[in-house]
Parts: structure tokens; C-alpha cells; sequence
């Protein structure tokens, strides 16, 4: 029997998250790992943005700031339990990016670009100045709420990196699956008619600024899930996360590994979570040889970096 696209990409996708532990010669791994499937989960809603719809954002950390301080100021200050905290607060992304979407995504190419950046920016500053809330600077914590004693009570140790390691990898599996379908569903492909031509789109009865709009709602919900994960997961928070840099990296990632696939994404989001790791050792340069990368993809591998792999492999290179 001959595996579909969709059941493809998620055997492999679960195959490597199953396998490659096999490979860790220490700890320290699982968190490397942990990490790439939450940076996986953040690209795949890119995917919907950039791959489906053709649109782009440079202030998606924004959504994973908002998530990540949901779990960390909503126990403290209103006494809702953290895992309730992370719901409310895809929420409150999802309801931000309806309120912000609407006139942003009237605008195109780099108008667009410098709209959603500034969005993101904003966040930031928000997270940054209003100290008496946020901590400023200097960041939270995020407390367990007791989550903790109840994860204890199953056996289950929050503070093991092999645990964040499955759990993450979890999260990514069933954020994958979501996006394959929505590739495959009506609305998957009005999206990727608008990718082609907004004025095709348009003239066979697509909703064009209704499913711009939904794309950018549905990836700002990944991102809000990937900014939960990380305060879960570190147990603290500062600013950082809704830094711009961390939205471009995003992305990059996505361009990199191939914005029309997510397995392409993930694995784009892999290879640069991987690479300030193997490159230590040139630490000045890391940016340098990061740009250099990011050019070569760009000049030579247009649709991304695991498609033309995957031409290649099959013989099928142009």
C-alpha cells in the first residue's frame, strides 16, 4: 500500500523524533531537542502564513511572548492554573491577531513586512518597560501552580529533560498534522490559490482578506503554543522571547527548510537550532556563516533546502 504525502511526512516525522535518541550520548540532548520541536511547532504555523497564503510576518515572537507570560503572570496574579494559563493564552493571540490582522493584512509586500515587525516590536517594549507586571528586563518566573506535585503524583518529573524531549515532540506531531490537513481541506486550498494570484483568488469567489486572516490568526496560535512551551519548560521567562531576532530567525528557519512544506520547516528549524551548537567554536563568525548559508539556500535552492534534497535524490533535479 502506497503512503500518501500526509502519512509520509508524519511517519518520518515521527520516526525521527522516535529514533534519534537513540544517537544522544547525554542529557543535554533532550533539551537540544526539545527546543528544535518548539522552534518545529513555531514554523509550522509559518508555514500556514508563508507556504499557504503567501503572506509574511516579522513580529510572530509577539505571539509567543503573549503565551509564554500568560502561563507565568495569569497563576500569580489571578490565580489560574498554568496549563489553563497556556490555553487562555493562544486565546488571547488568536483574539489579538483577528484585532490586528484585519488593517495589517490590507497591505502587501513590505508594507506588510514592516506592519507585523512593528507589532512585535510593540510587544517587546510592553514586556520590557512595564516592570511592575512583567519584571522587566530581568524577566519571571513561571510558577508550577502545582503542576508539579500533580505530574510527581503520576511519575512524572518536570525537571527531566527526556520528559520536555517527548512531550514537545508530541505537541509538534499533532501541530503537523493539524497543518497537513488544513493543506488538504477547502480552506487549505483557497489559501494556496491566494498564494498564486490574490486577483485569481478573487475573480472564482475566494474570501481573499477573510482566509489572509485566518492563516494569520491560526499561526499566531503556534506561536503562542511555542512561547507556553519554553516558559513551561524553563520555568522562567524574560523579553527575549518576543525579540524580533527570534521572529526573523523563524523566519528564516521556514524560507531555509522550505515554506511549502512543513517536514521542509521543521527541518529548516532544526538545522539552524542545531548549528550555534556546532559552531562554538566560531562564535565571532556564527552570523557570518548563518548569512552565508541563508544566501547560498537563497540563490541555488529557491523552494528551500529538504525539497531540493529531495530532487535530488530522486533524480528529478532541474
Amino acid at each position: 500500500m502506497r503512503l500518501g504525502p500526509k502519512s509520509t511526512t508524519l511517519l518520518v516525522l515521527a520516526a525521527l523524533i522516535a529514533l534519534t535518541p537513540v544517537f544522544f550520548p547525554s542529557s543535554f540532548y533532550y533539551r537540544v531537542g526539545s527546543l528544535i520541536f518548539i522552534n518545529g511547532l513555531a514554523v509550522t504555523g509559518m508555514v500556514i502564513l508563508i507556504g499557504y497564503a503567501g503572506q509574511i510576518s516579522l513580529g510572530h515572537a509577539g505571539f509567543a511572548g503573549i503565551g509564554a507570560y500568560s502561563c507565568a503572570l495569569m497563576p500569580v496574579h489571578w490565580g489560574v492554573p498554568v496549563l489553563l494559563a497556556a490555553v487562555l493564552g493562544a486565546l488571547i493571540s488568536a483574539a489579538l491577531a483577528w484585532l490586528v490582522g484585519r488593517p495589517i493584512l490590507r497591505l502587501k509586500g513590505y508594507y506588510l513586512a514592516v506592519a507585523t515587525l512593528g507589532f512585535g516590536i510593540l510587544v517587546y517594549m510592553v514586556l520590557m518597560n512595564e516592570a511592575w507586571l512583567t519584571g522587566g528586563p530581568d524577566g519571571t518566573a513561571v510558577p508550577d501552580s502545582g503542576l508539579r506535585d500533580m505530574a510527581k503524583a503520576i511519575g512524572i518529573n518536570l525537571k527531566n529533560s527526556e520528559f520536555w524531549y517527548w512531550f514537545c515532540g508530541i505537541v509538534l506531531t499533532i501541530g503537523a498534522w493539524l497543518a497537513l490537513n488544513l493543506h488538504d481541506s477547502p480552506t487549505g486550498r483557497a489559501l494556496r490559490a491566494l498564494h498564486g494570484s490574490e486577483i485569481a483568488a478573487r475573480t472564482v469567489g475566494v474570501d481573499v482578506a477573510k482566509y489572509k486572516l485566518q492563516a494569520f490568526v491560526i499561526s499566531a496560535v503556534y506561536a503562542s503554543v511555542a512561547g507556553s512551551l519554553v516558559a513551561l519548560q524553563n520555568q522562567f521567562v524574560t523579553p527575549d522571547i518576543a525579540g524580533y531576532m527570534h521572529s526573523i530567525e523563524w523566519v528564516t528557519m521556514t524560507v531555509l527548510g522550505g515554506a511549502g512544506s512543513v517536514l521542509g520547516a521543521i527541518f529548516g528549524a532544526g538545522i539552524l537550532t542545531l548549528l550555534p551548537q556546532v559552531l562554538t567554536r566560531f562564535a565571532e563568525y556564527e552570523q557570518l556563516l548563518l548569512g552565508l548559508i541563508m544566501m547560498l539556500v537563497m540563490i541555488f535552492m529557491r523552494d528551500g533546502l529538504l525539497p531540493q534534497v529531495l530532487r535530488l535524490i530522486r533524480g528529478k533535479d532541474q
